[in-house]
């Protein structure tokens, strides 16, 4: 187990020195405070809070193939709309790649209306519908297993995780402030919910989960995958880039989509409003979604990409294998999200 964890860890080493595609190197402008800015035309700045390995992968890419100097700013997702937000009257960046399109609703006015080209192409339930969000790739929610850990224990959906073998050996984060753990939360609650989010049989099952957790709530995403690769845990509600890699990777983990439904939002790219470099930002826009480029995520990187007909690597399981949570909405939970906290709370308070 160690010398497979080792291997992965190596592997992961030289993806990120040498992931950026097409050019073999770290786009220069990355950073993670103001952009740098050299005003020329041949300029872009993106403001980002997807992976490193991913934003290698799109932006070095698009350097390589337009001459398109790419500046790129990092932050986590509300660090980086709250930054959008706050340079509305004086904009400093050019895209926006951070959320789903629930989350951005409230920052509509912060963004360009643009539909791109392409936009034609992409999957049926991933249009820009909105006019000004396109969705890119997918960001679901799954569990990752031990597969040395859980033996016989069946771990198909958020039904097993009431398991009371698995008390205290569930890694979960907070979902009152983890924006992964929070979507895994909003899945299992409309799956035990038959649909409905708020109904006492989704409430029931949020309370026997915090019973189960025995008290496990980690201040990190990553330490939720990790913990589950390295042996604290059995099982972890994550996300599937992570948990996809240690499987390429051969480390004894599988990734499990739930059996009731699983929870495949689209996470978006958007121009900003008065983008200095609107040109280049609709060029970015239309390499995101074009053929070459979901076609080298699909086959390089353990992200599921949103094209009709893009090809994946065998890490990640083929989308007709996997049942999709239909009853999502993504609007309604954005505008309900402080009450599924609260309520949350109240379980933590109630827990056994």
């Amino acid at each position: 187990m160690k010398k497979k964890l080792a291997l992965a860890m190596t592997a992961a080493l030289l993806v990120g020195l040498f992931s950026g595609c097409g050019s073999g190197d770290t786009p220069s402008g990355e950073n993670s405070g103001q952009p740098g800015g050299s005003g020329g035309e041949e300029t872009l700045v993106v403001y980002t809070a997807r992976s490193e390995s991913l934003n290698n992968a799109v932006i070095g890419n698009f350097e390589a193939d337009t001459g398109i100097h790419v500046e790129v700013v990092t932050g986590g997702t509300g660090e980086v709309l709250k930054r959008v937000q706050s340079e509305a009257a004086n904009p400093q960046g050019d895209i926006c790649w951070a959320a789903d399109e629930a989350m951005l609703k409230d920052y509509a006015d912060c963004f360009e209306p643009y539909v791109s080209p392409e936009d034609a192409n992409m999957m049926e339930g991933y249009k820009n519908t909105s006019g000004y969000s396109s969705p890119a790739f997918c960001d679901p929610t799954v569990f990752i297993v031990n597969t040395d850990l859980a033996g016989d224990i069946e771990i198909n959906g958020f039904e097993d995780l009431l398991n009371p073998e698995l008390k205290g050996k569930i890694a979960a984060g907070d979902p009152i402030n983890s924006s992964s753990a929070f979507q895994c939360l909003i899945a299992g609650l409309y799956d035990m919910g038959n649909g409905d989010p708020l109904s006492d049989e989704a409430w029931e099952w949020a309370q026997a989960l915090v019973n189960n957790l025995d008290g496990v709530s980690l201040n990190s995403s990553s330490q939720v995958y990790k913990g589950v690769a390295e042996g604290e845990y059995v099982v972890g509600l994550t996300w599937e880039d992570p948990a996809a890699a240690y499987v390429r990777d051969g480390v004894a983990v599988k990734v499990v989509f739930p059996e009731e439904g699983a929870l495949m939002s689209g996470q978006c790219v958007s121009i900003i409003k008065g983008a200095p470099h609107m040109e280049n930002a609709k060029k970015f826009v239309d390499y995101m979604l074009s053929e070459a480029c979901q076609n080298y995520v699909g086959q390089n990187l353990t992200v599921r990409p949103l094209r009709e007909g893009a090809t994946m690597n065998d890490s990640l399981i083929p989308w007709d294998s996997i049942t999709p949570l239909e009853s999502y909405d993504g609007v309604w939970v954005a505008e309900n999200k402080g009450t599924i906290t609260e309520r949350y709370s109240e379980c933590l308070e109630n827990a056994s």
